[in-house]
């Protein structure tokens, strides 16, 4: 499997996102690289599809099947169900329940089978979750210090109301699906509609 091992600051700072936006709590001294030269269109485009494979941690060929997949979706806009798609991929579900302090560390904790979907183990980051659906953190794992380090970090982190969580059970559900007005990933998904349209 193929890994972005890139430093999470520094691709953020290249890309011009805030840390915040990864779950990292750490801030950068250093400021973006200036550029005096005007960006191309096709410079624009491609930028918001690596802030949003970045912000995602998906890599270009899954990033690609997830374009197709929103193309063909009878209902709502492309770029829209793009974002949607990627906001109910498991390890970002994880995320923005505050089960993981990162979607990064969200991955780690599925690939490890911390996490069950409706009572099943699931080892697959980007399995796609479904209204109704059950997020929990496996039972024997509930008391481990990992966990309580992890809600104390989370503490303070907004839930959207697409997602009912119940921290202090480590679990959660999934309501309803997602509106565009409910993902703050700072992406302008019409870039990429226009870059893939060519």
């Amino acid at each position: 499997m193929a890994i972005d091992r890139t430093p999470v600051m520094k691709r953020a700072r290249s890309l011009g996102i805030e840390a915040a936006f990864t779950g990292s709590s750490k801030k950068s001294k250093k400021k973006p690289p200036m550029t005096r030269k005007k960006p191309s269109e096709y410079g624009l485009q491609l930028k918001e599809k690596q802030k949003a494979k970045f912000c995602y941690n998906v890599l270009e060929k899954q990033f690609r099947k997830y374009y197709d997949k929103a193309s063909k979706m009878r209902t709502g806009t492309t770029g829209e169900n793009l974002l949607m798609l990627l906001e109910m991929r498991l390890d970002n579900v994880v995320y923005r329940m505050g089960l993981a302090r990162t979607r990064r560390e969200a991955r780690q904790l599925v690939s490890h089978k911390l996490i069950t979907v409706s009572g099943k183990k699931v080892n697959i980051a980007s399995y796609h979750t479904k209204p109704g659906d059950v997020i929990e953190v496996s039972q024997t794992r509930k008391e481990s210090v990992r966990f309580q380090d992890i809600l104390a970090a989370t503490e303070g982190r907004r839930v959207e109301a697409w997602l009912d969580v119940d921290k202090n059970n480590l679990k959660g559900s999934i309501v309803t699906m997602p509106t565009r007005d409910q993902i703050d990933t700072p992406v302008n998904e019409m870039y990429i509609v226009e870059l893939y349209s060519k």
